[in-house]
This record gives structure tokens, C-alpha cells and sequence, in this order.
């Protein structure tokens, strides 16, 4: 059965950390109490415990010999090896979670977080805000779409991973962490920010202006609207209530908006494409050995109803996976920029010192066999806004999608 986690790795909540949506971007495997994934790795294990003794050998050489000690203390020497291993992967999706790092991260997929509330990408050598989340500390504050994140407390964040600004901004609730931004005008400031506790759902029937509007400004009550922020266990559930909702209402179609989603729950995010499909693939899943899983449509809640996605470059893991078996089953229109482009699927694996590493296990390919790693979707119609229609706050992928349905509903 296929149960990964697909976590956005570009993208992440700022909760009792940052979510890239607590690693959001990343797919992992959702397993509760990891069980080795196969693999056949007797032989590498015996060459593990008959080598790699020689580190700690060398450990205690520069820990007695190094002219600089501090630099050379056993808990330093071993966040580097432990560093050396992942980066000799090259690969961005797997990683070394420390424990304190992932107990944060154990109620993510929950829809419960404690931190600023927002979420942020890596751009260039900088972290980026991509939204501050509604009612949360981070909108409060001030902190705005398209925030470059200059200092985290004082120290430059340039060069970051934003694993490494997850680390440092997400808090214990009631903690204050300051932020120096620099805003999309090039203003700059710095913004005290008190984390909190959060409960945020997943699925919001608001878009970010408040209320559906066509480009002539003209109140749209005609078709329903679904925002959805991540894949959590509780996103099905809230996406059947409203597209119930959106049936009893008589909506004549379905806006379905994943700007900014950074991923989640894999399983999850399977079900909510089953629910606009009544046949054909969703996605695919290649292993290490070339083996592939299948997950195929059944019977769907909405089928019937016009449907359009709207996708921006940060739409990552999860969101894609879903843009691209509507897109390729002909299901429905997407509307918007390339997508980001993560399709690794990686599981979790707890650690004896209450830590994790985060591998990963496998690619997923789209219903025509696509490759979404380092790819993305592509929309069916492209939409780029002005930095003019940003500020103006107009939004032409909403103006474009009603125009789409109203040209198939009439």
C-alpha cells in the first residue's frame, strides 16, 4: 500500500518551526514506527559496522592533537560526519532531523503547529516569505507576501537552507524570535514576532482578496472555491464537506486553488484526486530497485462539475501530484506557471537519540508517465501577474479561472 508523506521541501510552515509544509515538500513515508524499507542491504551493513569504526578513531585523534579544541569537541565532530553523509548524496530530500527538531515536527501533518504562522521558500541565497497564514502572529506582525528574511535574530540568514531557518524561527509558543526583512518595495525592518500555538485548517472556501470577484470587480457567487494550504489527515474530510457544500449550494463549477501549497500527506492528497475522478491513474511510484506501484482512480464525489487548479511556482510535492492527474486525465484546466517540481518520495526513520533522517525511497510519475522531479507541471494556460497587478491586489489567476468555466458553462 502506498502511504508516503509528501512534504513540499521548498516550502515551509513557520510553526512550532517552519513547516517546507515541518519539511513539507519532502515525501515520507507515513509509518509511525519506521520498519526497515527493504533494499537488501545485509553486505552495506556489515561493511558499515567493520568500517566505519575508523571514525571514531579519528575522532579521538583530533579531539587530543587539534590545535583548536573547541572545533574539535565530539559533539561538533559529529554533527560534521553526520553533515559529510548527506551531502555526499547530493540529494536536497534527504536529511538528519535532530530530536529536539523533530518532536516539533511530530503534530505537523495534524493541522497543529506552534510558531509564526507562514510559510517560506528558499530563493536564490535567501528565504523568501511565500504567505503569511490568516490570524496568525506572522500576518499580525506585519510580515508580507514576498518578504526577503535578512537576519534571524540579529544574524544573517543569507545562505540558509531552510532547514537551517526552520531550526532557528520556529519556538516554543509564548518565545519571541525578530526578523529583519526586506519587503517586495525594498523597505526594510525588523519585526518582533511571538510564536503561538496554531490550529489551522487546510481547506479554506476565502480567497486571499476576501471574495470571489471577476476582472471587472463584479461579486461571483456561481462557482465554488477551494483553497487548499497542505495535505494533512484531516484535508479529505474537509474537502468532502465542502464539496458537498458546493453541491447543495447549485455551484456551476469548482476553483480549486493550490498556489503555495507545499505538499503533505501522499495517501491524503490520493483521496482527494479520487474525489474528481471516477477512472483512470492518479500517479505512480518507482523504487530504488525499479519496481512500481500504481494507484488508480474509483468512484469520485464530483465528476460531473467544470474544474480548474490554479498552481504558482511554489506549488510543490503533494499539489502536483494532484495538478497533474487532473490535468493528464483531462479532467480539469490548470491555470497559472510552472510548478515547483518535487517528486521524491522519502519515508522517516526514528533514530535511538530521538532524531530522524528523512530518505529518500522513490520518484512518482504522473498518469502519462511523467517525471515531476526537477520538472514540474506545466499549466494548460499560462498566468503571470505584473508586480503592478500584485501590489493593486488583483488577482488574474481567479479573473482567468472564471473566465475559463463562464466560456464551458454557458
Amino acid at each position: 500500500m502506498v502511504q508516503k508523506i509528501l512534504i513540499g521541501v521548498v516550502t515551509t510552515l513557520i510553526a512550532v518551526a517552519l513547516v517546507s509544509v515541518g519539511f513539507l515538500g519532502r515525501m515520507v513515508l507515513d509509518q509511525r514506527g519506521a520498519q526497515a524499507s527493504g533494499g537488501g542491504t545485509a553486505a552495506n551493513s556489515a561493511a558499515v559496522d567493520r568500517d566505519f569504526g575508523i571514525l571514531g578513531e579519528i575522532a579521538k585523534v583530533l579531539g587530543e592533537d587539534f590545535v583548536e579544541s573547541d572545533k574539535a569537541r565530539a559533539d561538533v565532530l559529529r554533527d560534521g560526519a553526520i553533515q559529510g553523509m548527506f551531502e555526499v548524496l547530493k540529494d536536497p530530500h534527504s536529511t538528519y532531523i535532530t530530536p529536539d527538531e523533530y518532536a516539533l515536527q511530530k503534530n505537523d501533518f495534524e493541522g497543529k503547529f506552534e510558531g509564526i504562522g507562514a510559510t517560506v521558500s528558499k530563493v536564490e541565497d535567501w528565504l523568501v516569505i511565500v504567505q503569511p497564514l490568516p490570524n496568525t502572529p506572522a500576518e499580525k506582525a506585519g510580515v508580507k507576501p514576498g518578504d526577503r528574511i535578512l537576519t534571524v535574530d540579529g544574524e544573517s540568514a543569507q545562505g540558509w537552507t531552510v532547514e537551517q531557518g526552520v531550526r532557528r524561527i520556529r519556538g516554543v509558543a509564548g518565545t519571541t524570535v525578530k526578523l529583519g526583512l526586506r519587503h517586495p518595495d525594498g523597505k526594510e525592518e525588523t519585526l518582533s514576532v511571538q510564536r503561538a500555538s496554531i490550529q489551522q485548517n487546510s481547506v479554506r472556501a476565502t480567497p486571499p482578496t476576501g471574495e470571489i470577484t471577476d476582472a471587472s470587480g463584479a461579486k461571483v457567487t456561481d462557482y465554488a472555491y477551494l483553497h487548499i494550504l497542505s495535505f494533512t489527515r484531516s484535508t479529505p474530510d474537509e474537502v468532502q464537506q465542502a464539496l458537498e457544500a458546493a453541491k447543495k449550494s447549485g455551484a456551476k463549477g469548482i476553483i480549486l486553488d493550490l498556489r503555495s501549497n507545499p505538499g503533505g500527506l501522499l495517501n491524503e492528497t490520493n483521496q482527494i484526486a479520487d474525489m474528481f475522478l471516477d477512472k483512470g491513474e492518479i500517479m505512480s511510484q518507482v523504487d530504488r530497485a525499479g519496481n512500481t506501484q500504481t494507484v488508480s482512480a474509483k468512484s469520485g464525489v464530483v465528476t460531473d462539475l467544470p474544474l480548474v487548479i490554479l498552481q504558482d511556482q511554489f506549488s510543490a510535492s503533494g499539489s502536483e501530484l494532484l495538478a497533474a492527474a487532473i490535468k493528464e486525465n483531462g479532467r480539469g484546466t490548470i491555470i497559472g506557471t510552472r510548478s515547483f517540481g518535487k517528486g521524491t518520495v522519502n519515508h522517516v526513520r526514528p533514530l535511538s537519540d530521538g532524531g530522524a533522517v528523512y530518505v529518500s525511497i522513490a520518484r512518482w510519475l504522473t498518469p502519462a508517465h511523467n517525471q515531476i522531479e526537477g520538472n514540474g507541471v506545466q499549466p494548460n494556460i499560462l498566468v503571470a501577474p505584473t508586480q503592478e497587478e500584485i501590489q493593486g491586489r488583483r488577482d488574474v489567476w481567479m479573473f482567468r479561472a472564471i473566465d475559463t468555466l463562464r466560456g464551458i458553462t454557458r
